[in-house]
């Protein structure tokens, strides 16, 4: 079969780990590379999922700073090499012969199929009706296109930018890939596997904070017309009545406040019969318990007035965004090259004592994050105080030997130790030293990433045909920031750009503390 990789998006819950067990513990080929997202906000601890010694080997852990469901995706599939790109949900159970049967899946598909969909099966209780909220899940099985269980082909998602990440919520964003990539002419087939979705816990007003899926609906409209729902076998949904019902509320109060009473009288009795259907709708099929009955009369009562707030907040914000689809997604670099002094170290001038290296904050973060993507990594350096009789060649290993000790092993080490007016062909703006790193990589210079804090690292980037991406400091000139093509605030930022094909969104770039290696 085609290799695969795996891309678990998770919140920190518990199941992570009941879904990481399910999955050792089945036969069939292993996913080249498991890639858990940790989509927890910026600050939070490292994420420790318990991993079976089956998948330790092939498992990194990524962050995506909490920016929702569909950047941790993007994260992840960003991060693959593999021609295939599977999606579980963190709370999913794959059944008995799930990796079997996702290679079988995979072996019988046609060129145009572009992705796979396998089947989701949501338990319910055998001894009672089901609950409101347990019937919500369980329309999970019959949802189209649905990520908890889904396998795209890696060049569709590269070709369509893979997914929209104005979506903030997991309610929309799949529905939205999957019409695009329809569109393009892809088909979506169902396969044979079969994953678990357990009930998860809900508290009594879920039904209220799941309104907010109807701001999504707004941006579905504003992206794909008002007909999207048809081919996305989306069901129609009650927003026009819940319209009717809020406005006879509200128009029933504010007859009442102008001392209209049987006016308001009317209103009000329209309020109370779209009211008592919304209730009736949601408890005739249920266990119609105490708690149940109570919970479904508070919250049929509310869900009208919340129903068309977060609808007309979502409209509001629908017209904010640039209505374009995502382009496609440049692929990752196939190594990148890392300036030192002034990009991962304090600049302390004509360095040579190991015991003065500094990394900058955050940047081992950084470059964990490169290495658990599998992107080599070069460091390549300016050290003209070799030739200026400032340093000597040993001091600069030393230094470099204390860089890898705090930072980390690079695939490679260059340093130019000539002066700026030897004529070399190495030092920084010249792209010597970048195209040798490139060679010791195994890269071809088109397909590497420079990153620097200086215009003489965006210079020799173009020079050599790499992409920079420059990192300004203090000492940073106006004028190299105006003219580098791509600005990170951070290196933890511009790794994200370069990982995830798009610039980081401002409140993120500073918090993606990047991947580490769970082996």
């Amino acid at each position: 079969m085609s290799s695969y990789d795996l891309v678990v998006p998770t919140s920190g819950r518990a199941t992570l780990d009941v879904l990481l067990v399910a999955l050792a513990g089945d036969g069939g080929p292993l996913p080249e590379r498991l890639l858990i997202v940790d989509d927890r906000p910026a600050g939070c601890p490292p994420l420790r999922p318990r991993v079976p010694d089956l998948l330790s080997d092939r498992t990194h852990v990524l962050r995506s700073a909490g920016r929702g469901p569909a950047a941790a995706r993007n994260a992840g599939w960003r991060a693959s090499g593999a021609a295939w790109v599977a999606f579980l949900d963190d709370d999913v159970v794959p059944l008995a012969g799930w990796r079997e049967a996702l290679a079988r899946d995979l072996a019988g598909l046609a060129p145009r199929a572009g992705a796979s969909q396998g089947a989701i099966s949501v338990p319910l209780p055998d001894d009672r009706w089901p609950t409101d909220w347990e019937r919500n899940v369980a329309g999970l099985e019959g949802a189209r296109w649905a990520t908890a269980d889904m396998v795209y082909r890696r060049s569709a998602l590269a070709a369509l930018g893979g997914f929209d990440a104005r979506f903030p919520r997991a309610y929309r964003e799949d529905t939205d890939l999957g019409l695009r990539l329809v569109q393009r002419g892809w088909e979506i087939v169902r396969g044979a596997r079969r994953v678990l979705h357990p009930v998860g816990e809900a508290g009594d007003w879920v039904s209220l904070r799941k309104q907010d899926g109807n701001a999504d609906d707004a941006l579905m409209r504003r992206l794909h017309g008002p007909g999207w729902r048809r081919p996305a076998g989306a069901p129609r949904g009650r927003l026009a009545r819940h319209a009717g019902t809020a406005a006879a509320g509200a128009t029933a109060i504010g007859l009442a406040v102008v001392q209209r009473p049987r006016a308001a009288s009317v209103a009000a009795a329209a309020w109370a019969v779209g009211t008592g259907e919304l209730a009736w709708a949601r408890i005739a099929p249920g266990p119609r318990t105490a708690a149940e009955l109570r919970r479904m009369l508070v919250t049929s009562a509310a869900m009208p007035f919340v129903a068309c707030w977060q609808r007309a907040r979502g409209e509001l914000r629908a017209r904010r965004l640039v209505v374009e689809r995502p382009g496609p997604a440049p692929e990752r670099p196939a190594a990148v090259l890392v300036d030192r002094d002034g990009t991962l170290l304090r600049d302390v001038p004509y360095n040579g004592d190991p015991d003065r290296v500094e990394p900058l904050p955050g940047v081992l973060a950084g470059l964990e994050r490169l290495r658990g993507a599998g992107v080599p990594v070069a460091l390549v350096s300016n050290q003209s105080g070799i030739a200026r009789g400032l340093l000597a060649s040993a001091d600069v290993d030393a230094v470099n030997r204390r860089v890898q000790e705090l930072l980390g092993p690079f695939d490679a080490v260059l340093v130019c130790p000539h002066g700026p007016g030897e004529g070399c062909r190495c030092r920084k703006p010249a792209p010597g030293l970048l195209l040798d790193a490139a060679r010791r990589l195994g890269a071809a210079p088109g397909r590497c990433a420079m990153i620097g804090d200086i215009g003489a690292d965006v210079e020799a980037a173009a020079a050599a045909g790499a992409r920079p991406v420059l990192v300004p400091t203090s000492v940073t000139r106006a004028e190299e920031v105006d003219a580098a093509p791509e600005v990170a605030p951070t290196l933890c930022a511009a790794v994200d750009l370069l990982l995830a094909g798009a610039p980081p969104e401002p409140a993120a770039a500073p918090a993606a503390d990047g991947a580490e290696a769970v082996a």
